[in-house]
């Protein structure tokens, strides 16, 4: 184990000699690794945070004499998962030679489009706003990153005085300006004044490091944020309490997240006045810390410093006045007192933005908090999707991190207003939102889908997350939910699902499933019920317990889910969806299936009275009813299928072929044909459209619905 490995507390170090060694004279290979190694640590950067260059001289390809290029990491993407196709490749000679242009800090929106002239790959990354910054220090490798310890000395009321004491003079100071092409000439003018520093620390942004190689630039940056770390941890431990000390008491964890599912299809409904909102929810115990201190409602009201992370959580969070165990069963009066917060939110969101907005600044943008704050449960995040929903509860937990430095060595200072507008109204910044894809027919839609571990639901859940929802898959067997769980997370990732055990003939588990559903996303707007199981005899064969079990996990499993599931939604208060995956069996007699087809045709009729019932409340119910899936369905193993082949005086080899032949179309009807049509109820086109059935069974004609 090397000296380097041992002696740092705060930071991990990762590099690994014979991986760098593998990559010498790859310039741009170290670069890309030593990028990785810090975005995986989360005290180093944030998600898509920071960015990192290095510099090479090689063959231009038009003279072929040598030239210096700059490697940098373009717009958008994230160090932790940067590859090749994510940097930005320029000239540097170019890249400073704009300065000969450039037209002062009133232009500095004009210089972002030439930085495509200087482009020494045209096939690369968009060049981003830092690029400047990189191509004005002369360093071979630099980075460029938001430590929440460097950032707490960044946003302290004396942070160059701690500066210049903590690191001796061998770290710059840069006053807060916005990320542009000046703020990289007074980079520059740091160095120039500061000859021999090895970093610089932006007022209220982060911190610059290099070095002349990727391992020398990479254990400076671990070295100073290393040393920011310890003093700051040194001056928490002598602080007698943590923000001010604790004034409300925390809740044991498994009655803080019962709270917190009942209340988040709530808050969700409030938050998605403007659009579909998907939540997330923490109770990280850096998150109590700070929720339930005295000094919460000093510092959350001046928002965050660094401005990666106010663009995450807005200009500051929603803090409820409501009792860590609140009473949360009188729903309108809970509503009641709910309402006034958001009011007075988007009224306090309205005002910064007529006080601040400039003649060409771009429309006001949704004015719901982004951050919500319940002392002594935990906070809620909402956003257009889980990931971003996610990472903005990790921007503030940052943000807490800064503010609890800051308090301990001196005295948080947030972003001025008017500065956070200018930062988050950027037009460079609408742009970015601008050139962001459409949002896909399901997206910030929340579903939860029965028996979709398999054969059908697994392929409706698949579509509905192809089509932009999160879903929540669930199944009566763990192995098999575990197995479609990892099949989900390698195709989808893990912000695009969660699993739930749910047994449809058991209350509690599915009140768990919809209580994980509201912790996860926020609540739910489109339930399948697609668990089912089939059993084939003759009359004379049927027992009581074959009849109670097709009963309990057909008609009563879909009861007790609907109901459920328009619990979270009435809280909501967003409209929804109720699919209710049946069969032809509900409108075809055939042999030796009074059970199956008499439940299906309950079913069918439950179905229609809930969408009676529910009209009021905007939540369509409606039925697909699908005939002979075969494939991938746990229906069709063993007994079902034999009884069938039984019923037809067929083997079960000829079962598929069977069903074809005697559809009007001749087609064998798959798994994804049932998700498809579920889409086709819930995609949009058919908000209008409620109690109907839809026949996905290749047309049998004795299973028309009229």
């Amino acid at each position: 184990m090397s000296l380097e490995r041992t002696q740092f507390k705060n930071v991990s170090y990762l590099w690994d000699d014979a991986t760098a060694a593998a990559m010498a004279g790859d310039e741009v290979a170290l670069l890309i690794y030593r990028s990785n190694l810090l975005g995986a640590d989360l005290r180093l950067t944030n998600y898509g945070g920071g960015n990192t260059s290095c510099k090479a001289v090689v063959p231009d390809p038009l003279t072929g004499s040598e030239t210096e290029v700059m490697w940098v990491k373009g717009s958008g993407g994230d160090l932790g998962t940067l590859k090749r196709n994510g940097l930005a490749a320029l000239y540097t000679d170019r890249l400073r030679k704009l300065e000969n242009v450039y037209r002062g800090i009133a232009f500095e929106d004009e210089m972002v489009a030439l930085f495509n002239l200087c482009l020494y790959d045209p096939a690369s990354r968009p060049p981003s706003i830092d690029t400047p910054l990189h191509a004005f220090l002369p360093f071979k490798h630099i980075d460029h990153l938001h430590p929440d310890a460097v950032i707490a000395i960044a946003a302290a009321k004396n942070g160059q005085q701690i500066t210049q004491e903590l690191f001796g003079g061998s770290i710059g100071w840069v006053p807060w300006q916005r990320p542009g092409f000046d703020l990289g000439l007074q980079l520059r003018k740091c160095l120039h004044n500061n000859p021999g520093i090895r970093g610089i620390i932006l007022a209220s942004h982060g911190l610059f490091t290099w070095g002349d190689t990727a391992y020398e630039c990479y254990l400076n940056t671990l070295e100073v944020i290393d040393k920011a770390a310890d003093y700051i941890d040194a001056k928490v431990a002598q602080q007698p309490a943590v923000f001010g000390g604790r004034v409300i008491p925390e809740l044991p964890a498994e009655q803080r997240r019962s709270q917190a599912a009942a209340l988040a299809p709530v808050l969700r409904g409030f938050a998605s006045s403007c659009q579909s909102m998907v939540g997330h929810f923490t109770d990280a115990p850096e998150v109590m810390e700070f929720i339930n201190a005295k000094d919460l409602h000093r510092l959350a009201p001046m928002g965050t410093s660094c401005p990666d992370h106010f663009l995450r959580t807005k200009i500051s969070p929603l803090v409820l006045d409501l009792a860590p165990e609140e009473d949360l069963h009188d729903l309108p009066a809970i509503k009641n007192r709910i309402a006034p917060l958001f009011e007075a939110y988007r009224r306090m969101y309205a005002e910064y933005y007529r006080q601040c907005r400039h003649d060409n600044s771009p429309a006001m943008r949704d004015p719901n908090p982004v951050v919500i704050l319940w002392p002594g449960v935990g906070m809620f995040t909402f956003a257009k999707d889980k990931q971003t929903a996610r990472v903005a509860a990790e921007f503030y937990i940052n943000a807490i991190h800064v503010m609890r430095g800051s308090e301990a060595i001196s005295e948080y200072i947030s972003l001025p207003r008017q500065e956070a507008f200018n930062i988050e109204y950027w037009l460079l910044e609408e742009a970015k939102l601008q050139r962001m894809p459409e949002p896909k027919a399901l997206s910030g839609r929340v579903a939860l889908v029965t028996g979709s571990a398999g054969g059908i639901g697994k392929a409706i859940a698949r579509k509905f997350v192809a089509e932009g929802a999160v879903v929540v898959i669930s199944d009566n067997d763990e192995t098999r939910l575990q197995n479609a769980g990892r099949e989900f997370e390698q195709q989808v990732g893990k912000d695009a699902f969660a699993a739930a055990l749910l047994d449809v003939t058991r209350p509690a588990t599915i009140r768990q499933a919809f209580a994980q559903a509201a912790l996860s996303f926020g609540g739910v707007d489109l339930i399948v019920n697609c668990a089912g199981l089939s059993i084939s005899k003759p009359l004379e064969a049927h027992t009581e317990a074959d009849w109670d079990l097709l009963y309990d996990v057909l008609v009563k499993g879909q009861f007790l889910v609907t109901q459920a599931g328009v619990e979270v939604m009435r809280k909501q208060q967003l409209g929804g969806d109720v699919i209710n995956i049946v069969s032809k069996n509900a409108l075809m007699s055939g042999p030796d299936n009074a059970a199956y087809g008499s439940a299906k045709a309950a079913q069918l009729h439950l179905s229609r009275l809930n969408a009676a019932e529910l009209g009021k409340d905007r939540i369509r119910v409606n039925v697909v009813n699908p005939d002979a899936v075969i494939s991938d369905s746990k229906i069709w193993e063993g007994a079902w299928a034999e009884g069938r082949a039984k019923a037809y005086g067929i083997t079960v080899a000829e079962l598929p072929a069977f069903y074809a032949k005697r559809t009007l179309l001749n087609e064998i009807i798959l798994p994804e044909d049932i998700a498809n049509a579920c889409f086709a109820l819930a995609g949009g086109l058919l908000h209008k459209s409620t109690g109907n059935v839809l026949n996905v069974d290749g047309g049998i004609a004795a299973a028309f619905v009229r």
